[in-house]
C-alpha cells in the first residue's frame, strides 16, 4: 500500500515529458493533412474552372474511401502492433501527399494538357484523387491510434480530468493546424502561386516523416502502459482463437458422423459457412460491435453533422472562390473559424466539469444550430459579397458548438466503450462520418452550379436539426428529463 503513492508521484513528470513529444508529433502529422485539406479544393477549381464538379468528385472519392475502409482500418489497428501501425501510417500518409503534390504540380505547370493530351490529364487527375484518398485513409489509422487508443491508455490511473485535458489539447492542436496551415497556404497561393503551395506540401511531407516517427516511438518506449495494453489485447484474443480452433473440428466431425450422406445436413453446413463467413468479415463484425454500444445515438448524431457543406471544406471553399472572395481572405476566415474551435477546446473542460459530459453535448449542438441560422439568412441577401461574408460568419461562429459537441461524444465513447472495442468502434465511427460526408459531396455533384449553393445550405441546416433532435432524444432517454426546471426557478427566485 505504501508503494502506490510513490508510483503516482513519479508518473506525472515522466508522462508530462513524453506527452509533449506526443503533442509535437501529432502537430507535425496534422499540419500536412490540413495543408492538403485546404488546398485540394483550390487545385481542383483551378484545373477545371467555373464548376464544382472536380472538387466534388475528389471529396466523394476521399469520403467513399474512408466509408468503405474505415471499419477495416479500425480492425487492422486493433490487431497489429503499435509499431507496425506507426510505420505503415506515417510512411503511407507522407508518401501519398508527396505523390499528390507532384501530380498537382504537373497539372498546374502544364495547364494545356486538357486540350493537348487529354489522356495524360485524366491520368494525373485520377492519380491525385487516389493518392489523396490513400493519404486520408492512413491519416485515419493515426487518428484512431492516437486519439481513441493512446490518449485513453496514457490517462489510465489518473483522475478523469486528465483524459478531458488530453482530449482538449489533442483537438486544440488539430484546430491550431486548421488555423495556421490554411492561412499560410492561402498567402503562398495569393502572393506566390498554386504551384509553390503544392511544392511546399511535398517538401513538408518528405522532411517531417522521420521526426514524427522518432517522437512517436519515444512515447511508445517511454510509457510502459502502452506496451501493457497491447499485451492485454493479445491475451484476450488467445482464448477465443484456441476455443475456435479446438471446437470447430469437433463440431465438424460430429456433423459428418451423424449422417454423412445427408443432403439436408450438407446444405445446412453450406449455409452456416456462408453466414459465418459474412458475420466474421471485418466490416460486418465491426458494425455489429458498434451498434451494441450505449453511445450509438450520440455517434450517429455526430456523423450527421458531416452531411453538410457548411464548413470551410472543398465545396464551400470552391464556391467562395467562385464568388470572387480572395484566397487569402478565405484562408483568414478559415483561420478565424479554427480560432473559435480552439476556444471551444478551452471552454469544454470548464463546461464539462460543471454540467457533465452528456449535457455539455446538448448545449453544444443546439448552439451550433443557432449560429447556422446566419447562413440561412444569407440566402435572402441580394448582394453576393455580403451574402458570402455572412455565410463565412455563420460557419465560423458555429464551430464553437460543433467542436464542443465533438469532444463530448468522443469522451462518451472513451468512457463507455470497452477497451477491446475502442479501435473497432473508432473505425466504424469514422466510416459512418465519411459516408455522410460522401453524401454531401454527391449533393455537390448533383447540384454543381455555384449559383445553386443555397439549396445545399438549406439541406445542411435541416440535417443539423435532425442531429440535434436525435441527441436530445438520447439525453432524455438516459436522464428522463432535459432541464432542471426546479433549479432554474430557484435561481430566478
Amino acid at each position: 500500500m505504501e508503494s502506490e503513492p510513490l508510483i503516482v508521484q513519479e508518473q506525472p513528470a515522466n508522462t508530462s515529458f513524453l506527452t509533449t513529444y506526443l503533442y509535437v508529433a501529432h502537430f507535425l502529422a496534422r499540419w500536412g493533412a490540413r495543408m492538403w485539406e485546404f488546398s485540394v479544393g483550390l487545385y481542383m477549381i483551378s484545373v477545371w474552372p467555373d464548376s464544382l464538379l472536380f472538387a466534388a468528385i475528389y471529396g466523394a472519392v476521399e469520403s467513399a474511401s474512408i466509408a468503405l475502409f474505415g471499419p477495416i482500418v479500425g480492425h487492422w489497428v486493433d490487431k497489429l502492433t503499435y509499431m507496425k501501425v506507426l510505420r505503415i501510417w506515417l510512411a503511407t500518409q507522407n508518401l501519398s501527399f508527396i505523390v499528390a503534390g507532384v501530380s498537382v504540380i504537373t497539372l498546374l505547370f502544364f495547364s494545356s494538357l486538357k486540350s493537348t493530351n487529354f489522356i495524360a490529364f485524366v491520368f494525373l487527375v485520377i492519380l491525385t484523387n487516389i493518392s489523396g484518398a490513400v493519404g486520408v485513409i492512413s491519416t485515419l489509422a493515426g487518428t484512431i491510434l492516437i486519439e481513441r487508443e493512446w490518449v485513453v491508455v496514457i490517462s489510465e490511473g489518473h483522475p478523469p480530468e486528465v483524459l478531458t485535458k488530453m482530449n482538449s489539447i489533442i483537438r486544440r492542436i488539430d484546430l491550431t493546424c486548421k488555423l495556421l496551415a490554411p492561412a499560410i497556404t492561402g498567402f503562398i497561393i495569393s502572393f506566390v502561386s498554386l504551384q509553390a503551395s503544392a511544392m511546399t506540401l511535398a517538401i513538408w511531407a518528405t522532411a517531417t516523416v522521420w521526426v514524427e516517427y522518432w517522437l512517436f516511438m519515444s512515447v511508445y518506449k517511454g510509457i510502459p502502459a502502452l506496451a501493457e495494453s497491447r499485451q492485454r489485447r493479445i491475451r484476450r484474443s488467445m482464448p477465443i482463437d484456441m476455443e475456435w480452433s479446438t471446437s470447430t473440428p469437433r463440431e465438424r466431425e460430429s456433423l459428418l458422423s451423424h449422417d454423412e450422406n445427408s443432403a439436408e445436413l450438407a446444405e445446412k453446413r453450406w449455409r452456416r459457412k456462408i453466414i459465418d463467413w459474412i458475420s466474421n468479415a471485418p466490416c460486418v463484425g465491426a458494425w455489429q460491435v458498434y451498434l451494441k454500444q450505449e453511445v450509438v445515438l450520440p455517434g450517429v448524431s455526430l456523423a450527421l453533422l458531416f452531411f453538410t457543406v457548411l464548413s470551410f471544406g472543398t465545396l464551400m471553399t470552391a464556391t467562395l472562390e467562385w464568388e470572387g472572395i480572395p484566397t487569402y481572405i478565405i484562408g483568414i476566415a478559415r483561420g478565424i473559424s479554427a480560432t473559435i474551435g480552439i476556444a471551444a477546446t478551452v471552454l469544454y473542460p470548464i463546461l464539462q466539469s460543471r454540467i457533465s459530459t452528456l449535457r455539455t453535448g446538448l448545449w453544444s449542438i443546439w448552439s451550433q444550430w443557432f449560429c447556422l441560422l446566419i447562413c440561412v439568412a444569407s440566402i435572402w441577401i441580394h448582394n453576393s459579397l455580403v451574402a458570402a461574408y455572412m455565410l463565412m460568419v455563420g460557419v465560423a461562429t458555429s464551430r464553437l458548438g460543433l467542436w464542443m459537441f465533438d469532444l463530448s461524444v468522443i469522451q462518451q465513447m472513451q468512457d463507455l466503450v470497452p477497451e477491446s472495442d475502442r479501435c473497432v468502434v473508432g473505425g466504424v465511427q469514422n466510416s459512418l462520418q465519411s459516408t455522410l460526408d460522401l453524401m454531401a459531396y454527391i449533393m455537390g455533384i448533383i447540384i454543381s452550379n455555384p449559383q445553386d449553393f443555397w439549396k445545399l445550405i438549406l439541406i445542411s441546416v435541416i440535417v443539423v436539426t435532425l442531429a440535434a433532435k436525435l441527441y436530445t432524444f438520447h439525453l432524455y432517454r438516459i436522464r428522463k428529463h432535459l432541464f432542471h426546471f426546479d433549479k432554474l426557478l430557484a435561481s430566478l427566485q
